[in-house]
């Protein structure tokens, strides 16, 4: 199909069609060599509640924006090259069904099909495309990707302490690592994550005490200073091992990460996140 429409005027044209619905605001698309595949209607999970958004699927990028008006305008236009792409399929729980992740280093979300047959073509189509596409560059791959954000309907309160309640004066932050839902008290922190961002990014307490161990034992191993030993010692101290001192009342509810499992799998779980603290 793809070899069939390359270099052919309807093809031209729809590619054109697309980049006139996104008007001035989008990217130009229409590249030699690239087709557009399909398009359709997805709904994404957003941080708030879920948004019907159009996606167009060409042999080389996934695009995807809002819907102003139907079949005539888009904006806020998304370009994610395929190579980067991951996809995994997920369960349906009772608010949601037919839904996958798309997963990239930078950015990581949840969208469903109106249907299963529709989620299984477009799981099928954008797999393909991303083989075609890492065949055709001799790219691996991605392995590393970035953390979907929990939607904020998903708990009431924060994820790390578990004891801050959210309300209308106590707002819902998400950490950039994790994903997780947490409270101002347990993001205080920020930490430079470059494959998301120049700026260091809010973090919850955990992932910043681990994100600070891993750099300080590769800027030690770099060194050469310090022994595995004084190594094991360091993180241990970072990860708020025991050290054989008393912790302070606070420093133990503040560290209830027992509570809420460090690397949860949210979305893999069909179990709905409140029943854990309902």
């Amino acid at each position: 199909m793809v070899d069939h429409l390359v270099n052919t005027e309807i093809n031209s044209q729809r590619i054109a069609a697309v980049e006139n619905c996104f008007g001035a605001s989008g990217q130009p698309l229409a590249l030699p060599g690239r087709v557009l595949l399909g398009e359709g209607v997805l709904t994404k999970e957003c941080r708030k509640k879920a948004k019907p958004r159009i996606f167009f699927l060409f042999n080389d990028i996934l695009v995807y924006g809002s819907i102003v008006l139907s079949k005539r305008k888009y904006r806020s236009q998304h370009i994610i090259p395929l190579e980067e792409v991951t996809l995994e399929p997920l369960p349906d729980t009772l608010e949601a069904k037919n839904r996958w992740m798309i997963k990239t280093a930078k950015k990581s979300f949840v969208v469903s099909a109106a249907s299963p047959t529709e989620r299984q073509e477009w799981l099928s189509h954008i797999e393909e495309c991303v083989r075609r596409q890492l065949l055709a560059t001799g790219h691996q791959p991605t392995t590393e990707h970035a953390a979907p954000w929990i939607p904020d309907k998903a708990t009431d309160i924060c994820m790390r302490c578990t004891q801050t309640r959210f309300s209308a004066l106590t707002r819902r932050h998400h950490c950039r690592k994790c994903g997780f839902v947490v409270c101002a008290e347990c993001s205080r922190e920020r930490f430079l994550l470059p494959r998301l961002s120049p700026k260091p990014l809010r973090v919850c307490s955990l992932c910043y005490r681990e994100l600070a161990a891993q750099k300080l034992k590769e800027e030690a191993e770099e060194q050469g200073r310090v022994s595995p030993e004084q190594l094991a010692h360091l993180g241990g101290a970072l990860y708020g091992a025991s050290s054989g001192d008393d912790d302070s009342d606070e420093d133990k509810e503040g560290s209830r990460d027992g509570d809420w499992p460090s690397r949860v799998q949210f979305y893999a779980s069909s179990v709905s996140w409140s029943a854990f603290h309902s």
